[in-house]
């Protein structure tokens, strides 16, 4: 199980109600880490892509959350195309700061 970043914690924080934001954070951890395909060595940073793009496609309802979990798990490729951050490697970074803002 691979912590979560700050940012990442900081966005959960923006997206969902304090009620729910420790089963969110849960879920990140437990099913949204380098137990993903694909993934191999990685560490609470080099997540931040993949969990960025499924809290947005979320929109802070825990049913998309688990829906773009789901998404992740059978190839995070999609999730990057579906959450608009597959044609720049920033692109989630550029998201994040406008919802953090």
């Amino acid at each position: 199980m691979i912590p979560l970043s700050s940012d990442t914690r900081h966005l959960v924080a923006a997206l969902f109600p304090v009620d729910l934001q420790e089963e969110v954070e849960r879920w990140l951890r437990e099913e949204c880490a380098d137990n993903l395909p694909l993934v191999g060595k990685a560490d609470s940073r080099s997540l931040e892509r993949i969990r960025f793009a499924v809290l947005k496609l979320s929109g802070g309802d825990l049913d998309r959350l688990l829906e773009s979990i789901d998404l992740a798990q059978m190839d995070w490729r999609d999730l990057f195309v579906a959450a608009g951050f597959a044609e720049s490697l920033t692109a989630h970074r550029e998201w994040a700061t406008g919802v953090l803002e």
